[in-house]
């Protein structure tokens, strides 16, 4: 029994100096309430004897922790001087004084926060992210998708600091400073700032129709509405207490979530081209890795990531293929033609293309469900009937619409998802059109997916352009006329129809972009190509789906809808719809290249091949607005 007792350093001393008087313990107490930061060596021990941990008290004097570096112990440097059972009653005894805050997480479980990153969450500003649906119109399809970007922004915050930290302890010749990890968790924390209503529906899908060809996105608002944060709460000083550099810091907070500031080029950092000039201006080229921990440019290997896959495959009910957890144990920097760049074990290249494939699959079974994506085009199309009239206040009590809040982050701040409620419970008569369209997605009165095709090359198309291809399908009436049905180019919709499904680089294989370490060479990263890894592997790593949604849900418009979408898919050299011989028995036989009765690599080549070549879908598409207009 006796070899079993903890040792007696272990344990909390009753030292005699907690059996004081009552007068005694008072002058004692408002010693402790005074700021700790103003702390020296002997400051620190004394509050040590003073809550009853004396016996570490030479241990604390030895290390010459002083009153600021209580903030940034961590347990295993802790256990490195000796001291167990200790993180507890440092900070439990000083839990409002130093802010540190616990986040009891489903995901990554339980999440401290350093004191400067509660300071900014508690801020209306973060807070908003609370009323922001993580993945927008997805929640009506999955009814556990009720997640928001609150809690993935603290998770990618608490990632970020957790990589940089295994970095800065498996490698100290690095240099990574307290700032650096700091400004590392402040940019994983803030770098869904700008997100709009319903998420990505508002800045893939709203404002390209309000605002046709604009390239705003909500990185830019994450840059604004970070600065806007920075300065209405008065944070300046409070970072500089913490030790950060202005406006340098701040800078390389920004350069984290949106890139170079000063450009509108990302530095892909390509190895196989000649080294570009250094874009960023936050922190020196010897530390270009930090760059690659938040918003990967490279290959999309980031923490954001890792929190978006486990997150939303928790609340999806999906599994994620990919253990975060293990690259944090592989990763180092290494030097490869002359950068820095985050590199893994080379027995990790197959984790990393199921990671891509998780990618993969929750795109295609969740984020671009089409039911899910019919619904984000009914939100859209309410909230641009809306947008003239909802009115919001923003700085000096100007007042801005939906749209117009993007330019003034007073204003955006008070836009959330909310605004789906304020139009579907609002009496207003200007706002008819916008309630039932919200009364019917509440209803289940949903636009019907009259079919799926790809094109034989991606297509890049706009917003007129899209409404050009609403008005072919509707012409597109097959020699067979459709008794009694009257289909119009307003009864499609093809605006938010076409789906790029990639692995995150477009065309590109993401894993290219990858160096990998053996661990006989630990300093020395390689590339490993794809066939490298396995046979199985995918030949092309993109794909665009376009899908065409008809607003009129009767039986016969269906039919008919459907039978037009088949003959457009014909007269556009488009990939012969899944349900095709169903729903146009006599239309698919006319098309020679669409009669494939096996499924050998030879037919599928030539269907490919015969699905015209891009000049020859030009073509075909302008013979088709000739016809239309």
């Amino acid at each position: 029994m006796d070899s079993r007792k903890r040792p007696r350093e272990d344990l909390l001393t009753a030292d005699s100096d907690n059996l004081k008087t009552p007068e005694k313990r008072l002058s004692e107490l408002s010693f402790m309430d005074g700021d700790f930061r103003q702390w020296g060596v002997e400051d620190t021990c004394r509050y040590l004897v003073l809550n009853g941990l004396g016996a570490w008290e030479e241990k604390f004097r030895e290390q010459q922790i002083t009153g600021v570096g209580l903030r940034y112990l961590t347990e295993r440097q802790l256990e490195d001087i000796g001291v167990r059972y200790m993180r507890v009653f440092v900070f439990g005894g000083f839990s409002m004084t130093l802010g540190v805050m616990v986040f009891n997480d489903p995901i990554h479980g339980h999440i401290e926060m350093h004191p400067l990153l509660v300071r900014i969450i508690d801020t209306p500003q973060f807070q908003r992210l609370r009323h922001i649906k993580q993945l927008g119109g997805t929640y009506f399809v999955f009814p556990g998708a009720s997640h928001n970007r609150f809690e993935h922004s603290i998770g990618v915050g608490h990632l970020a600091g957790r990589l940089v930290q295994e970095l800065n302890e498996r490698q100290p010749e690095l240099l990574i400073t307290r700032r650096d990890i700091l400004c590392v968790q402040i940019a994983g924390l803030c770098h869904d700032l700008g997100h709009g209503p319903f998420s990505h529906m508002f800045d893939g899908m709203f404002i390209p129709k309000i605002h046709p060809g604009s390239k705003w996105k909500h990185e830019k608002a994450s840059l604004d509405m970070f600065d806007h944060l920075v300065q209405v709460n008065n944070l300046e000083s409070v970072m500089k207490e913490h030790g950060l550099v202005l406006p340098d810091d701040l800078v390389f907070i920004k350069e984290q979530i949106a890139g170079p500031l000063d450009t509108d080029t990302l530095n892909q950092w390509n190895s196989s081209v000649s080294s570009p000039q250094w874009q960023y201006e936050g922190r020196p080229e010897e530390k270009s890795f930090l760059y690659e921990i938040v918003s990967n440019k490279r290959n999309g290997i980031d923490v954001d990531k890792w929190d978006y896959f486990a997150r939303d495959c928790y609340h999806l009910g999906i599994q994620n293929n990919f253990d975060y957890c293990r690259f944090l144990k592989f990763a180092r920097v290494c030097e490869v033609d002359g950068k820095k760049l985050i590199c893994t074990r080379d027995k990790e290249v197959g984790n990393l293309y199921d990671m891509f494939h998780t990618r993969n699959c929750l795109h295609r079974r969740a984020y671009q469900h089409k039911v899910g994506n019919i619904i984000e085009t009914m939100i859209t199309e309410a909230f641009v009937k809306a947008d003239p009239y909802i009115q919001i206040q923003g700085s000096n009590g100007k007042m801005f619409t939906i749209s117009g809040a993007i330019e003034d982050m007073e204003a955006y701040t008070k836009l959330t998802d909310h605004v789906f409620e304020q139009i579907l419970y609002s009496s207003s008569a200007e706002l008819a059109e916008a309630r039932n369209i919200l009364q019917n997605i509440i209803c289940r009165r949903l636009y019907k997916c009259v079919g799926q095709t790809q094109a034989e090359k991606p297509v890049e198309v706009s917003q007129k352009e899209l409404l050009v291809w609403a008005g072919m399908v509707a012409r597109s009436r097959p020699q067979s006329e459709h008794q009694g049905v009257t289909l119009k180019p307003e009864d499609f919709v093809v605006n938010v129809s076409i789906i790029n499904m990639d692995w995150g680089m477009k065309e590109k294989n993401p894993v290219n972009n990858v160096r990998f370490y053996c661990k006989d060479d630990i300093t020395n990263a390689y590339q490993i190509r794809k066939h490298q890894v396995s046979r199985l592997l995918p030949e092309r790593f993109a794909e665009q789906l376009i899908r065409v949604y008809c607003k009129k849900t009767d039986d016969r418009s269906l039919e008919a809808a459907k039978k037009n979408f088949v003959q457009w898919c014909m007269d556009m050299n488009f990939s012969k719809p899944q349900d095709g011989d169903v729903i146009a028995p006599e239309l698919t036989p006319l098309k020679p290249s669409w009669a494939i009765n096996n499924d050998s690599e030879e037919n599928i080549k030539e269907e490919n091949q015969a699905g015209g070549s891009r000049a020859a879908f030009n073509g075909g598409q302008k013979t088709a607005r000739h016809r239309l207009f």
